[in-house]
């Protein structure tokens, strides 16, 4: 049989790293096209410093099976993302999937710090990058999406609606921009499920990005390692976890049964039956309930 999502096309804008790398690569992996959107190329990075490029993530997507596009795209910046949209129009002529994982926030939050004493004009940056970047983009890409019947959008934020209702999330800035996306995705179900397309919500457990490895002085390969130092650190998960969770969602025909709702990787591997890299499927928002939450002591094996 063929690759569930062969002739398909998305879009994952915010795909240099992290979870946007996860996903775009495992979008490939089931055939589709996939345009990767970032700022950070090999010629040009952006503030963030980092070695990972659009490019690097394209050739991902290739290798796993798809077709990966990189395109340099400043989402705060109206003109390029309208001219990415007609880039692909041109192109393909449809857009199936829109994955908006634009963050940039790394960097420009502190924990627990109160907004009076919070740098403003980083709390504000924040702000745009987390949820102005997914209005413009919804913006453009929309009509695009809905020209053909059964089209998705995937709002990555970081922690389901559940869990962040009753839960204050590191800061002011921090817990307003994950909290917006949240109801960005409940909102665009709304509107866009009466013209034949879904809307969710999608957030991965405890990420192990490439920022969160290099925190911890260890690589995919010897995660383990740093056990011993972060015993929680046994609940996380790889990005192509949260890939297989979008690549799942994509390729599902009855996918407007979640519209508007707001999901979890881990969730959604007891729905589709998918694993992360190693066979196991880690249910991190549970996880945080039953056992970090309460101090309880570190035991990830029930919930992986």
């Amino acid at each position: 049989m063929p690759p569930a999502l062969e002739g398909r096309v998305a879009l994952v804008a915010g795909a240099t790293r992290g979870a946007g790398r996860g996903i775009a690569v495992q979008l490939g992996a089931a055939g589709a096209t996939v345009y990767t959107t970032g700022r950070s190329t090999r010629g040009r990075r952006s503030e963030y410093d980092r070695p990972e490029t659009i490019e690097e993530t394209a050739e991902l997507v290739t290798a796993a099976g798809g077709r990966g596009i990189p395109v340099v795209a400043d989402h705060l910046v109206p003109e390029q993302v309208e001219a990415l949209v007609r880039r692909i129009d041109a192109e393909q002529g449809r857009l199936d999937l829109l994955v908006n994982d634009i963050w940039g926030g790394e960097g420009l939050f502190a924990w627990d710090v109160p907004v009076w004493e919070h740098d403003l004009d980083k709390g504000l940056r924040l702000l745009r990058l987390a949820v102005e970047t997914h209005a413009v983009t919804n913006h453009f890409a929309l009509p695009l999406l809905l020209r053909r019947p059964g089209g998705l959008v995937v709002e990555m934020t970081d922690g389901t609606a559940e869990y962040n209702a009753s839960r204050y999330r590191v800061s002011f800035f921090y817990d307003l921009a994950k909290s917006s996306v949240l109801r960005m995705a409940f909102a665009l179900g709304r509107e866009l499920g009466p013209r034949g397309a879904t809307a969710v919500a999608l957030t991965p457990g405890w990420l192990r990005s490439e920022i969160m490895l290099e925190t911890f002085g260890v690589t995919e390969g010897n995660w383990r390692d740093a056990l011993g130092r972060v015993p929680h650190f046994g609940i996380s998960e790889s990005p192509a976890y949260v890939g297989r969770a979008v690549a799942a969602l994509a390729a599902d025909p009855d996918v407007a049964r979640w519209n508007g709702t707001s999901l979890s990787s881990g969730g959604l591997a007891r729905e589709y039956g998918f694993t992360d890299l190693d066979g196991s499927r880690p249910d991190a928002w549970r996880y945080l309930v039953e056992v970090q939450d309460p101090g309880r002591p570190a035991d990830p094996g029930p919930y992986r």
